[in-house]
């Protein structure tokens, strides 16, 4: 249904959408989507800085495995070797 919509239909859509609302009530919605859009990237960049801090500030202590039978292997000599 929307696949042939070109440049008239929207010019059409955005000169209604105009009469309906008036210039400034279009303006004033603008501004607050910014304003949402600026507020959203500062929320993910506070939420990034936290995990790094977090990640940051938290010790790494190496893990040692203590097995109480001893480990074999076998390793073979490779033959045929050019």
């Amino acid at each position: 249904m929307l696949n042939n919509i070109g440049l008239p239909g929207l010019l059409l859509i955005a000169v209604v959408v105009l009469v309906l609302f008036g210039r400034g009530k279009i303006s004033s919605m603008m501004g607050e989507v910014g304003k949402g859009i600026t507020a959203f990237k500062k929320g993910m960049d506070d939420g990034r800085k936290e995990i790094e801090d977090a990640n940051a500030s938290t010790p790494v202590t190496p893990v040692t495995t203590v097995t109480s039978e001893p480990t074999v292997t076998t390793v073979t000599p490779e033959r045929d070797r050019v």
